[in-house]
């Protein structure tokens, strides 16, 4: 027993020492998991203001606080004299090998959380992206639905989305309608404005502010070359567009003004 005794009495210093070592480590353990939490609070807080939808806040909420946690587990550890290095080595060739094989997929996700942080359309906007045109169905993490004129259902990888232009064509509350009229050589041009102007001042639909524009845009190889622009709201884009075609050419036709196809003169020698 007296020896049991001496030898604690000798080695008090390292009793010691190891059980400030494990107290400072539980310590540090203790105050990194309070850290942790207050990280996935204020990232909690952050993405609503930001109105991120909430499965992508909880998600990378989560990410903050295990990131900070495993710090704080790898401090705590070092602190009691384990030789770390070979976890850190260990989860980054982990990491390393997760990234590799979901390459695509963790695109994927980047992109999807971009697109939903910095909105660049939503739910119900018409839009055109990677060669895709349709109205946004659904923005979810890995992947966007969009629903095409003639109702097919298109599922878009999100990372295809933010690696092209995007076109939002539902964002303003106006548009300008882009339309070129020919005429013929032959025809008198004061008259066919002013049956182009016409036009415009009769749709109801037609804006006057901003005003439209009818106007000589170039002498074609078979026709002299009318733009007319005018601007209506987004939502009656088409329906104007379909109308002001039909109506244009049934007052060219009345007004005896022609719309030359082309054509081409062959002159032949003897």
């Amino acid at each position: 027993m007296e020896q049991i005794t001496q030898w604690f009495t000798n080695h008090q210093d390292v009793f010691i020492e190891y059980g400030l070592n494990i107290l400072a480590a539980f310590a540090i353990f203790i105050i990194g998991k309070v850290i942790a939490n207050a990280c996935s609070k204020l990232a909690h807080k952050a993405f609503e203001l930001r109105q991120v939808d909430k499965a992508v806040s909880s998600f990378l909420a989560n990410i903050a606080y295990s990131l900070v946690f495993v710090a704080a587990v790898l401090m705590a550890l070092s602190q009691i004299g384990v030789e770390t290095t070979s976890f850190v080595a260990i989860l980054g060739a982990a990491g390393l090998a997760i990234g590799l094989a979901l390459k695509d997929s963790l695109s994927n996700f980047a992109s999807g959380v971009l697109i939903i942080t910095f909105r660049p359309f939503k739910s119900g906007d018409y839009i055109e992206a990677a060669s895709i045109a349709g109205v946004v169905e659904k923005i979810e993490i890995f992947s966007t639905t969009l629903k095409s004129p003639d109702n097919k259902v298109i599922i878009v990888p999100n990372a295809s989305i933010t690696s092209n232009p995007i076109t939002n064509y539902s964002q303003q509350a106006t548009r300008r309608i882009d339309m070129v009229i020919g005429v013929g050589y032959d025809a008198d041009l004061k008259q066919a404005k002013q049956v182009l102007t016409e036009q415009l001042e009769k749709n109801e639909k037609v804006l006057k502010d901003p005003a439209f524009t009818v106007a000589v845009k170039e002498l074609g190889d078979s026709s002299v070359n009318f733009v007319v622009r005018p601007w209506v709201n987004t939502p009656d884009y088409w329906p104007v567009y379909f109308e002001l075609t039909e109506n244009i050419k049934l007052a060219l036709d009345e007004a005896d003004i022609t719309i030359p196809y082309p054509q081409m003169d062959i002159h032949i020698q003897k």
